[in-house]
């Protein structure tokens, strides 16, 4: 398969990925046909939206309350003060810009 071929695949699906084993599965899916995992029809997350949160209210942890991630979010609510945080979510901002909507996808869809 060449380069052209796979990119094309990737834009072309309209589905979401399993959780537990990452395979490909249609959006109506229940359950993923290749590990058998039940698929929780969980909130689709925005990776703009994840990022521009990570920018503008990281360091209170906001962009991780978004993303499911309540016990982190808390942390970063704690340690808000040593602004730790905010360098540690500007990065994560940078990570969400670059990243690619299906990685994206697989580890917070």
């Amino acid at each position: 398969m060449t380069v052209t071929e796979d990119t094309s695949e990737h834009r072309d699906f309209d589905g979401k990925f399993c959780h537990a084993c990452g395979a490909k599965v249609h959006q109506s899916a229940r359950a993923c046909p290749a590990c058998g995992a039940v698929l929780s029809p969980g909130p689709r997350r925005n990776r703009i939206a994840a990022a521009i949160l990570a920018l503008v209210l990281g360091g209170l942890g906001v962009h991780k309350f978004y993303l499911g991630r309540p016990v982190q979010g808390l942390l970063y609510l704690l340690f808000c003060w040593t602004f730790i945080p905010t360098i540690i979510a500007f990065i994560e901002f940078l990570i969400y810009i670059f990243q690619s909507d299906e990685s994206f996808e697989r580890k917070y869809g």
